[in-house]
């Protein structure tokens, strides 16, 4: 996570991040280019804080790439030939983006969601918790380590516990924009390049909800998302995707 401005008022209650305007909730059908989303998701934040835009909410996916945030080590980078890399104004390390995962770019203004970045976090944690648990799916934060992950250890064997979404956001001016990254049939081998959120612990991985032997498509993560945003943040409005 990173912001322009740290400071966060307090670490109350998520009832705050509810809001009963609608947040216009837009999905685009085919892949992104990456560095085009990121300008229009960058000019959709100067007008939401303008007051010129409503909040956004954005469903993609891309082409396969790595990026790299805020605290990005070079050395997590595994394998720089095998895909784009792109250093990114989010916070956190390396991610991959990719065919297969559902990429939601969250532009919200939090100076009306309760001014609270860390809360505004652990909402998008618990967004994504409830997602999961539309496909009875149990969703885990953990202290020491960012993103949504699931258990699969087996009783009395060793801890394996593997990352099923990533969040990355920054926040300029009290509106966010970047967001989380929900695995639902991706390329798992394409996560090999690099070390995933500088988690290379033994016991840890990645997964995603076809991998976990759930049939999930594309569709159907779509409507939990939106069913689960709704209990967070608040109701949406479907509308167009952002365009240059």
């Amino acid at each position: 996570m990173a912001s322009d401005r740290l400071q966060s008022t307090s670490t109350g209650g998520a009832a705050k991040l509810l809001s009963n305007s609608p947040v216009e909730w837009a999905v685009s059908s085919g892949r992104v280019p990456y560095d085009a989303a990121v300008r229009l998701m960058e000019a959709r934040a100067a007008a939401i804080r303008a007051g010129d835009a409503p909040e956004l909410v954005w469903l993609l996916e891309h082409e396969p790439l790595y990026t790299g945030g805020t605290r990005a080590k070079e050395s997590d980078l595994l394998n720089a030939d095998r895909f784009p890399v792109y250093k990114s104004s989010r916070g956190g390390q390396y991610t991959y983006h990719g065919p297969g995962q559902r990429v939601a770019y969250v532009m919200l203004d939090l100076e009306k969601r309760g001014k609270d970045i860390r809360c505004f976090v652990h909402g998008l944690e618990q967004w994504i918790i409830e997602t999961l648990d539309a496909f009875n799916v149990k969703g885990e934060r953990r202290s020491d380590r960012v993103g949504v992950w699931v258990d699969r250890s087996a009783p009395g064997g060793p801890l394996r516990e593997d990352k099923i979404a990533a969040i990355g956001v920054r926040v300029r001016k009290w509106v966010s924009f970047h967001g989380i990254a929900l695995n639902v049939e991706p390329d798992l081998s394409h996560f090999t390049g690099i070390t995933p959120c500088g988690v290379s612990d033994p016991g840890l991985g990645v997964t995603s909800l076809v991998d976990l032997g759930l049939p999930v498509t594309m569709d159907d993560a779509d409507e939990a998302l939106k069913a689960a945003f709704h209990k967070v943040f608040g109701p949406t409005l479907d509308a167009a995707p952002p365009s240059c």
